[in-house]
């Protein structure tokens, strides 16, 4: 059947129109999940998720860090055409001062926004950071019927914070506020120590609960659920009931909030149990679908926004959390942008199925898009990886290259054309930088420059760079592009 008569059928009694949970991680990495090769964290119901459907190898963040990938994975731009290029932060950490990051501008076309357009109901549930309260970013003007969670990522470092949003209004939880960046002064021996940091209601749990209600109330409809949970992003707690699942498993010493966010003096078991904390949320949600008869026809997609963190205790080294990918969070090496990304649709993808096929979140509008059928003209980056779902690799189409930018760390550029990836670091102010090559297909750590066996293949990355539209915020705009043309 073609790609055409596919989407046609999807109008159908008898192939109503799916329902569509993109279920976003927060600072997981590449090799956190047990599908993954991890082999200390537990993850079954992630990894029943991959065995059950399709395990991509070769999928992309759209910019290492949160809001950037969040702006360019809802509206399908790559970084050099994204509105928010960056995280850009208003406000304080303190309620009083929050007031979240640079808000999405009126009328920004996201997938919530196409996807109402069809005919579905729409929801965000987690960690939005596109936009504060009282701004033109709140989720509820930006294609979404209901939101509940954090709207200011700052707030989110906190799992147990005094409140979280539900559309438009604050919903308190029964958490004093506590600062997660306060220095540790106390025994770091004693556990009771630790108690200042802790509260009656995990977020995580909080957040879990609406999203399965949701799912309930509209069973009966066409519903997009974009998930964007918190977990592992730093601060490192959890409940002490998860806790109990990894006792005596690590040799760990206390982290005392040194390298930023919470003290803890079981991190390296923390960071474990709240990756399997939110695993069983993801089981309870599968168990909801099969439960309300809609298993079926619902497509899972599950990713992250970047790759693991640096700081907060976060022991990437430990955990082998990039699989042995090169670089970390804010990096644009591929343990920074290389993330896990499995799809589960039981009527239309075949169980089991691993792609090679290379990919980025900015597909993900073009993918929805063709699966529903949508046909309002709006250009985007992205390439529909429908036919690489359906196990049609002849039909998948290719990019040309993959493009990211970002200007924090000296500002720095990648793009991806085939299995050769260009690399520039510190490029802010410095014309003298040059391009590093490396061949992925045999060199996926990034060990080795090849620049010197591709003379010709540097200026072909600079015409790619010059074409980048200029972002409106002008530290965004980190080098002389016109030197490039």
């Amino acid at each position: 059947m073609s790609l055409a008569a596919l989407s046609s059928c999807f109008q159908k009694d008898a192939n109503p129109l799916p329902n569509i949970i993109y279920i976003y991680a927060d600072d997981l990495g590449y090799g956190e999940l047990g599908c993954y090769g991890q082999q200390k964290i537990k993850t079954p119901h992630l990894d029943r998720i991959a065995s059950e459907g399709i395990r991509f190898t070769q999928h992309y963040t759209s910019c290492p860090v949160s809001a950037a990938a969040r702006c360019m994975l809802m509206t399908g731009k790559h970084a050099g055409h994204s509105y928010i290029r960056d995280n850009y932060e208003l406000g304080g950490f303190a309620d009083e001062t929050e007031r979240g990051q640079m808000p999405l501008p009126e009328n920004t076309e996201t997938i919530g926004r196409m996807l109402q357009r069809t005919g579905y109901i729409t929801a965000v549930i987690g960690k939005w950071g596109l936009g504060g309260p009282n701004s033109t970013g709140m989720p509820t003007l930006q294609g979404f019927d209901f939101f509940y969670g954090y709207l200011d990522q700052k707030q989110a470092h906190n799992y147990y914070p005094t409140h979280l949003w539900k559309n438009e209004q604050w919903d308190s939880l029964d958490n004093p506020w506590f600062s997660v960046h306060k220095r540790f002064e106390s025994e770091p021996d004693d556990p009771n120590a630790y108690d200042e940091f802790k509260g009656k209601e995990y977020s995580l749990d909080a957040m879990a609960d609406e999203a399965l209600k949701f799912i309930t109330e509209n069973k009966n409809k066409p519903f997009f659920l974009y998930l964007p949970f918190t977990v592992p992003h730093a601060a490192l707690q959890v409940p002490d009931e998860s806790l109990k699942e990894y006792d005596g498993m690590f040799d760990e010493t206390p982290y005392l909030g040194d390298d930023g966010y919470c003290p803890n003096i079981r991190p390296l078991s923390t960071y474990a149990a709240m990756i399997t904390r939110m695993d069983g949320k993801v089981g309870m949600i599968m168990e909801k679908l099969k439960e309300l008869g809609i298993d079926e026809n619902t497509i899972v997609m599950f990713s992250s926004d970047n790759g693991t963190a640096f700081n907060g205790g976060v022991n990437a080294g430990f955990f082998n959390s990039t699989d042995g990918l090169r670089g970390l969070k804010t990096e644009v090496y591929e343990g920074g942008i290389r993330m896990p990304f499995i799809v589960r649709w039981p009527l239309k993808i075949k169980a089991g199925t691993v792609t090679d096929h290379i990919s980025a979140q900015y597909d993900v509008y073009a993918t929805v898009k063709e699966i529903v059928g949508e046909k309002t003209p709006y250009p985007t980056d992205g390439i529909s990886f429908l036919p690489a779902l359906l196990g049609d690799e002849n039909r998948q189409q290719r990019h040309d290259y993959l493009y990211w930018e970002f200007a924090s760390r000296g500002g720095q550029l990648a793009i991806r054309m085939g299995d050769l990836k260009g690399v520039k670091q510190r490029v802010t102010n410095r014309p003298e930088s040059q391009w590093e090559i490396y061949d992925l297909s045999g060199d996926r750590s990034e060990t080795t420059d090849i620049a010197t066996q591709h003379p010709q293949m540097a200026a072909t990355l600079d015409a790619i760079v010059a074409k980048r539209q200029p972002a409106h915020i002008r530290e965004w705009n980190f080098m002389d592009y016109d030197a490039l043309k």
